[in-house]
């Protein structure tokens, strides 16, 4: 089939088809630039949230809990899970994702896992391009949920519309939550498993960092702070509701249409690059990249020579 005739397929319910289209947007092959091309004229509805936090969070349990509380709403939801692969402890732990099963069986909701492809920010340039197709497809409500890798992947923040930064009860201190860069990129913080001690006093310390990096939120959006248990899933339409709080804010002052804007420029940018490396490497023989690196390794180039060499193709 043609990629128009696929997407056809992928909007009447066809998941075969879907899944095949996100496997070569994963492999970045010549037809996924096929597909890319055949899609972009054709989104703009869906809206993006992203899920982020530290490991052993809950966000995939949390994940699961905010689906249910869209499917209440009877909202349709696509859930990208990144795969929480890594180049430090390597294999990829996909049985986090048996936490969403409920939702395995229901027609509404479409489940794909990704991997990060040795992408330490936890979002490579295939996860925006698979939001696009799901987009596309029809799907109006698209959630990431990311590998977390000690510290939150601030990357999220750039790939989605909403960020949602997930953290426990006990978590950390001021320092660390600026040195993680979490009052910059947070339009809405979690704090899950608040059945446990400590939860109230997380809100507490949350609201008074807030209170010194984004005052009263006057003009602009303080991010609230909400209180979930994902296992049972409460606090997960208060949840829902923030992110549609924040979705109508960013709607009234422009900023969402700003945001999506620097999101093209961004991924403009991966792409080039991505372009370029594959083009240095198709001129260069693997025998001439060796010597090139063995130079480098001996101190008879230095990196800037070496990656001057590798670009010019000699």
């Amino acid at each position: 089939m043609t990629p128009a005739e696929q997407l056809d397929a992928a909007r009447a319910g066809d998941r075969r088809t879907l899944a095949r289209l996100l496997s070569s947007i994963e492999r970045g092959d010549d037809a996924s630039h096929d597909l890319n091309r055949e899609v972009y004229g054709q989104v703009g509805t869906a809206y993006t949230i992203g899920l982020t936090g530290a490991p052993g969070a809950g966000k995939s349990t949390l994940t699961s809990a905010t689906v249910a509380a869209a499917r209440r709403r009877d909202e349709r939801v696509a859930v990208l899970a990144i795969d929480p692969s890594s180049p430090f402890s390597g294999g990829a732990l996909l049985g986090d994702r048996t936490r969403m099963n409920d939702h395995a069986l229901d027609p509404g909701v479409f489940i794909r896992s990704m991997a990060t492809r040795g992408h330490l920010g936890g979002l490579a340039l295939a996860t925006r391009e698979a939001i696009r197709l799901l987009d596309a497809v029809g799907f109006p409500w698209v959630l990431v949920e990311t590998v977390g890798v000690g510290q939150v992947e601030v990357e999220v923040a750039g790939a989605a519309d909403t960020t949602v930064v997930v953290v426990n009860p006990g978590w950390g201190d001021s320092v660390q939550a600026n040195k993680a860069g979490l009052m910059e990129i947070a339009d809405v913080f979690v704090v899950n498993k608040a059945d446990r001690d400590g939860a109230s006093q997380t809100v507490h310390d949350l609201e008074g960092m807030l209170d010194l990096t984004r005052g009263s939120g006057a003009g602009g959006w303080r991010p609230p702070v909400v209180a979930t248990v994902g296992t049972t899933g409460e606090g997960a339409d208060a949840l829902w509701e923030a992110v549609d709080g924040h979705r109508s804010h960013l709607t009234a002052t422009g900023e969402l249409g700003r945001r999506r804007q620097d999101r093209l420029r961004e991924e403009l940018a991966l792409v080039v690059q991505q372009r370029i490396r594959a083009e240095a490497e198709a001129r260069l023989g693997a025998a001439a990249r060796e010597q090139i690196e063995r130079d480098l390794l001996a101190g008879r180039l230095d990196p800037w020579s070496a990656a001057d060499q590798i670009l010019g193709g000699r």
